[in-house]
């Protein structure tokens, strides 16, 4: 099990999230997301201003993937 925060996920808090894949951890993030979204938290909202502006470029926004994966995979095990 590993432990990634919503900012580490590109997000606005220090919610933490912990699960055995980064694909896993990235659906939680997601839907923390869309609670934050439904709530119209303003440091969310704009986080995810900034990630919809990576999305644009789908290269920009694979890279990000693929660096908040390799993040995740070296992270240490939390119990």
């Amino acid at each position: 099990m590993k432990t990634m925060t919503c900012k580490q996920l590109g997000g606005a808090c220090d919610k933490n999230f912990s699960a055995e894949t980064f694909e896993e951890i990235a659906e939680m993030s997601k839907q923390h997301g869309m609670e934050m979204f439904q709530k119209k938290d303003s440091a969310h909202m704009a986080a995810m201003e900034e990630m919809q502006e990576l999305m644009q470029k789908p290269e920009a926004m694979q890279q990000w993937f693929e660096n908040k994966r390799t993040e995740f995979e070296s992270l240490q095990e939390s119990n």
